[in-house]
């Protein structure tokens, strides 16, 4: 990738930059589209639910990051006089998942799983154009320099290891074997499949004899955002002792809302292009 390059997601220019082989999005020129404007990164980032999300990514991808200061902040989070921002954040945690920047290509700007993250509190719709325009930068990248790229390494890589890793911290007792620890995971990796898809991977196996694969590598764009979301929030369920069938109830009840948001604003966007044509 060029060091800077610029999408256009529902006619707002967005920026990206490579820092030190990876994608980092803007944050400030997403909330260009929206009432609020760059207030709304420090929005963002005063839920909990957010602070817990950059918690994990920075453990999993930042040897540096310093744990003691985030769980000062993880527990001052939530009050009415908390406020932090992006540049607070960086300092007090030596975060590398976001960055703030002056000058031309100046802005607050987030790794790309992050970024997704945020594109998700702004809006499953707008993040689900982000997606395809990420996507279609991508794939013009990969003829171009004949590399491989799938849009489904973007949309399940930390969400997916938040995910095992909050079944693995919460659910999983100690010096439990692995086989046990296994059918741990495959019944919390169904519960999400139940969620969003109405059945789990042994349901979709049943059905399908012939076909190679799993119930996921089937799903749709719109269904791996939606399903990128359920991990997240799974994830934040069970640490909070949320009994599985009530978290099932929770996580089916946001797939039908998210995927409605995003078929319906999907279904507009298809309306108005062939609207042009005509």
């Amino acid at each position: 990738m060029a060091k800077n390059e610029v999408i256009n997601v529902q006619g707002t220019d967005i920026q990206i930059q490579n820092l030190g082989g990876e994608d980092y999005i803007c944050l400030t020129d997403m909330c260009k589209r929206f009432d609020g404007g760059s207030a709304l990164i420090e929005s963002w980032l005063r839920n909990r639910s957010t602070l817990e999300f950059l918690g994990v990514w920075e453990r999993l991808n930042n040897a540096s990051f310093n744990s003691p200061e985030f769980e000062g902040i993880k527990n001052a989070s939530g009050s009415n006089s908390f406020i932090l921002s992006a540049k607070a954040w960086i300092e007090k945690t030596n975060a590398i998942g976001i960055t703030a920047k002056a000058g031309r290509y100046g802005g607050t700007y987030a790794h790309k799983d992050i970024a997704l993250e945020f594109g998700s509190w702004l809006s499953p719709e707008f993040k689900l154009y982000l997606i395809s325009e990420f996507q279609r930068l991508k794939q013009r990248e990969a003829s171009e320099g004949q590399l491989e790229w799938n849009v489904k390494r973007i949309l399940s890589k930390v969400n997916y290891r938040i995910h095992t890793d909050a079944v693995k911290t919460h659910l999983i007792p100690p010096l439990l074997d692995n086989s046990k620890q296994g059918r741990i995971y495959a019944i919390e990796a169904d519960v999400l499949n139940k969620a969003l898809f109405g059945k789990c991977a042994a349901e979709w196996r049943k059905e399908n004899p012939g076909r190679k694969g799993n119930i996921r590598d089937e799903a749709s764009i719109e269904q791996l955002t939606v399903l990128a979301s359920l991990e997240s929030q799974n994830a934040l369920l069970i640490e909070q002792g949320i009994p599985q069938l009530e978290r099932l109830r929770i996580l089916n009840k946001l797939a039908i809302q998210q995927m409605q948001s995003i078929l319906q604003a999907s279904s507009l966007e298809a309306l108005k292009s062939k609207t042009l044509l005509d």
